[in-house]
């Protein structure tokens, strides 16, 4: 076989991703929040780039508003001040206002909770490593996860001591705190409420799996009681706190800020792009000026080019990202019209593709366009992606159903059901089928599950 060197010449194409393309999507991708954190980050590596000062509409007559309310009628304040008396837990600053870091709140853990109560009940000193020990292995439920054993091997204590000082820590608030699993965590609220029915100690010790199952003929049985009475014991029991340390929880919330706010006037919906609160970037002028005066030092306007081009990439990448979720969202609304109108159950199947399609734009454009990102309607706030579902074929001539429609319906079908004769799934396809829905008790049973609403044995009410 012989072999050669030859050349030869060929068209293709490729798509090539520069670094400002790069950046385009991923401000596109941008949440609102994320996309100020990135201006400002880009304002302190570009120095061309510098915020708009330019005063906003109503912004002199919110300050004239201020000035008045910052005048004080002292005549009033004196009198009210010797009314009340003098307060030392109130500070104010220069211009009568209240020192807001005097009633900052900061969050209890459960440890610092619990560690209060044992420090300031009277124990011997002895005591006190054995239970600082056993509130700081405690998980944020409140259960201990550690054994007995375990805690007097690692102190070198005996072992009815720790279970002297862990009876002593349960008798703490919140009812239930420092117990070794479910059973114990539920008896001590029972203890706590001063409960003297056996019966409802006695559901908690042996038949908790079956009270979850719902099997209450066979606890009745069990136990020679009514089920009637069963059911009010296990009621009685569901009121009761599984997980002590919840409460205590870290809950850091996370506050939605709508990217874009549709609103309704008279019969037609407006759709507002959500960005009056995003930093207004501009070039600074004196740079502007500093390139048309010619400098002399090459690197210096090699420099300013660069930074200019920067500069207008993301301003104009920032406005293009406001106009792909303007389409996105103009184009949902018009799919998507008599969900505004009547509610999540006329939620109708919709894809990435057919908005792609209807704006002329690529799929994944639309999926980041819509990652992450909400809208403010006249119902609710909804992230964008809640729009995009599959769904169900429906008769011949009307069109799909949306999966999150068909789960409205199962949970309103579920609620006006009899307790005492709950539907079973293949009752609920039938009452879906006259709705011209038509589905298989298998995906019924999946949305339920979806739904998180128990099966009909688990949800009968005797």
């Amino acid at each position: 076989m012989r072999m050669g060197y030859n050349l030869q010449l060929e068209q293709s194409q490729k798509l090539i991703m520069t670094p400002q393309l790069k950046q385009a999507i991923q401000i596109l991708q941008f949440p609102t929040i994320e996309l100020d954190q990135y201006i400002q980050d880009q304002i302190e590596k570009n120095p061309v780039l510098e915020l708009s000062n330019e005063k906003e509409p109503g912004r002199e007559l919110d300050k004239g508003i201020e000035d008045k309310k910052k005048e004080v009628d002292w005549k009033e304040y004196i009198k009210d001040m010797q009314n009340h008396g003098y307060s030392k837990g109130y500070a104010h600053s220069d211009e009568n206002e209240f020192n807001y870091e005097n009633i900052i709140s900061s969050d209890v853990n459960l440890q610092e909770h619990l560690l209060f109560q044992f420090h300031v009940t009277l124990l011997d000193r002895e005591y006190n490593e054995i239970g600082e020990y056993i509130i700081c292995n405690l998980d944020e439920n409140g259960y201990l996860t550690l054994s007995i054993e375990e805690i007097a091997k690692d102190l070198r204590v005996g072992i009815n001591l720790v279970e002297d000082v862990l009876h002593i820590i349960q008798t703490f608030e919140p009812p239930g705190v420092a117990a070794r699993n479910l059973t114990e965590c539920l008896t001590l609220q029972l203890n706590s409420l001063a409960i003297e029915d056996q019966r409802v100690y006695d559901i908690v010790e042996k038949y908790l799996e079956l009270m979850a199952s719902n099997k209450y003929p066979v606890i009745a049985k069990k136990m020679k009681i009514s089920v009637n009475k069963v059911q009010e014991i296990c009621d009685f029991i569901r009121t009761l706190e599984p997980k002590p340390g919840r409460e205590f929880a870290t809950n850091e919330s996370s506050y939605v800020i709508p990217d874009v706010v549709v609103k309704k006037i008279d019969d037609e919906y407006v759709i507002i792009v959500n960005d009056y609160s995003a930093p207004r970037l501009t070039i600074r002028q004196d740079y502007q000026k500093l390139m048309t005066n010619e400098c002399e030092n090459s690197e210096t306007v090699k420099f300013l080019n660069d930074k200019f081009n920067a500069a207008a990439w993301l301003i104009k990448s920032i406005e293009q990202r406001r106009n792909t979720i303007y389409r996105v969202v103009e184009s949902i609304m018009s799919k998507q019209r008599s969900f505004f109108e009547h509610g999540k159950k006329h939620l109708r199947p919709m894809t990435l593709k057919e908005i792609a399609e209807e704006i002329d734009v690529h799929e994944s454009t639309v999926s980041r366009a819509t990652n992450g990102k909400y809208v403010e309607t006249p119902i609710g706030i909804f992230e964008l992606k809640y729009f995009f579902t599959s769904g169900v074929g429906g008769d011949v001539g009307v069109e799909g159903t949306s999966s999150k429609t068909i789960k409205a319906f199962i949970s309103e079908i579920i609620q006006k059901e009899n307790p005492k004769k709950p539907l079973s799934d293949d009752k609920i396809v039938k009452e879906l089928a006259t709705r011209a829905m038509h589905l298989s008790r298998r995906t019924v049973a999946k949305y339920r599950d979806d739904l998180r609403i128990p099966s009909s044995s688990k949800r009968k009410r005797y």
